[in-house]
């Protein structure tokens, strides 16, 4: 039996830290509040990290493990509104979003619970910003244009700064995002099928119903974001 690729094994090992790491902050929670009983499934949480995971790995614009002053560093010579998502390095968290303000790059943690990704926000109206079941429905919706939330537009997002080593000023979490453009790693820049898909997505909210080839839709529906 031949061994699984390296692209596999890697994506099995961030899963497994993704779930290491909720179900450890579940149990950290759980044992300051009174017991209840369980409403969720563990198996659900292996499924929901796992899909957001494979889209993260198509996307392009996930840089996995590395740290805030790298993705500053990537960011900071880039447009304002350019993004990336990556591993964060807080041990409770799964993932961050590092993006290029008015102020320069900064990083947001991504909060997960039960199903659900939503930013980590410090506003007192807001103690929980809209939820998506995946990352890149996140992202998606904060970089439509005109999109507007109901917690917030678009282009007015004031989640919780990740902390950033490499920055001595203080946390600056009133300064708003727009994520505009995603920073894509050299390595894995998108190929001309999937710009294709992406062409594709941005015009149709249907794409199942196009006159297509079946292996063509099944393709569209691997991912089935514009981003």
């Amino acid at each position: 039996m031949s061994s699984s690729s390296p692209q596999v094994r890697c994506r099995s090992a961030m899963v497994a830290r993704a779930v290491t790491i909720f179900h450890h902050e579940e149990q950290r929670k759980s044992s300051c509040s009174d017991p209840a009983p369980p409403s969720w499934d563990p198996a659900d949480d292996l499924r929901c990290i796992t899909t957001t995971f494979q889209y993260l790995q198509t996307s392009g614009w996930y840089w996995g493990p590395i740290s805030a002053s790298k993705a500053r560093e990537a960011l900071l010579t880039k447009s304002e509104g350019t993004f990336l998502v990556r591993d964060s390095s807080h041990p409770q968290y799964m993932l961050a979003l590092s993006v290029k303000t008015r102020c320069g790059p900064t990083s947001v943690r991504i909060e997960y619970s039960k199903g659900c990704f939503w930013l980590d926000s410090v506003s007192p109206g807001l103690p929980q910003l809209q939820s998506f079941p995946d990352v890149p429905s996140l992202i998606q919706h904060y970089t439509s244009s005109g999109h507007a939330a109901q917690d917030q537009t678009s282009s007015d997002i004031h989640p919780q700064m990740e902390p950033d080593p490499s920055q001595h000023a203080a946390k600056d979490s009133g300064v708003p995002l727009k994520l505009k453009h995603p920073l894509h790693k050299l390595e894995v820049f998108p190929s001309l099928q999937h710009l294709t898909r992406l062409a594709i997505n941005r015009h149709t909210n249907c794409p199942n119903q196009l006159p297509l080839p079946k292996p063509l839709l099944f393709y569209l529906q691997d991912y089935p974001f514009s981003i």
